[in-house]
């Protein structure tokens, strides 16, 4: 039997985020128990979470993993932008059996990562310092408990790579109790920016978003993943989306000269949807 390739918690270094699994646990549960519970309709089929260091995002994305803890999902799908270089301007599966962070590991959905392969090309990576896909983890693992992971990294986040991506993770988890994940902060510099952006996620126009993107008129560089989520959760049912929260940067550090943007939207499916 070969051995299980874990990647490691790169970003376990009390700086991203706690490096122990006491204060780990301790500090993403006061997150999500702190923040406010907004009715999910017929049940969320997105979310939409930033990416930064705790000290400057975990609040915001506490509020969006309130929303699902507890959930009955037994799949979440992580979509993230590539930082780094790794993906090469792919689409990218980081080439592991599991994914470590203090809490635990997370094992990778095997037979789903094929059957994605089979339906758009996936570039396999084996090594990799991306942050965008790790830092969610703790969140899952504490709102969640016991899930599988199907990670996918976007080197391309052009309008192509996004829609066949949707359309693909929509097509493999139809029969699952999935999540959808997808990580992403705002403006960096620019918060005037976040109101546009928002607008487009909040009415649902993945196309408007990538065309404001395009034209520069908004910023999220995970702006790829969130359209890929919009078209993947409309086809799996979802019609609304509802902000968490929205907060920068300027909100727990003194210069707000230079802020980024973080906000949690969850994409809900109408009262009565099965799931």
């Amino acid at each position: 039997m070969a051995e299980l390739r874990v990647r490691p918690a790169i970003c376990a270094d009390d700086r991203w985020y706690p490096s122990t699994p006491e204060e780990l646990r301790r500090v993403v549960s006061g997150h999500i128990e702190g923040a406010t519970a907004l009715d999910p309709n017929g049940g969320v089929v997105g979310l939409i979470a930033p990416h930064a260091g705790y000290f400057f995002s975990a609040h915001v994305a506490g509020a969006g993993y309130r929303q699902v803890r507890g959930g009955d999902y037994d799949t979440v799908v992580l979509v993230g932008p590539d930082h780094t270089g790794a993906a090469m301007g792919e689409l990218a599966l980081p080439d592991y059996g599991a994914w470590r962070t203090p809490i635990g590991d997370v094992l990778v959905d095997g037979e789903l990562a094929a059957a994605l392969e089979r339906r758009i090309a996936l570039r396999h990576i084996r090594r990799d310092q991306e942050h965008s896909l790790e830092v969610q983890l703790p969140f899952l693992q504490v709102a969640l408990g016991e899930f599988r992971l199907l990670p996918v990294m976007m080197g391309s986040q052009s309008p192509e790579a996004w829609r066949a991506l949707g359309l693909a993770v929509a097509d493999v988890v139809r029969e699952r109790r999935a999540l959808l994940v997808a990580s992403t902060d705002l403006s960096h510099y620019r918060p005037d920016q976040d109101r546009h952006t928002l607008e487009y996620v909040l009415n649902f126009d993945a196309q408007g978003l990538a065309d404001a993107l395009r034209r520069g008129e908004a910023h999220a560089c995970g702006g790829g993943p969130v359209a890929m989520l919009m078209v993947a959760a409309r086809e799996l049912g979802a019609t609304q989306a509802r902000m968490a929260k929205y907060a920068t940067s300027g909100d727990v550090w003194p210069d707000r000269a230079q802020v980024v943007g973080y906000a949690s939207v969850v994409l809900t499916r109408p009262q009565g949807t099965p799931a």
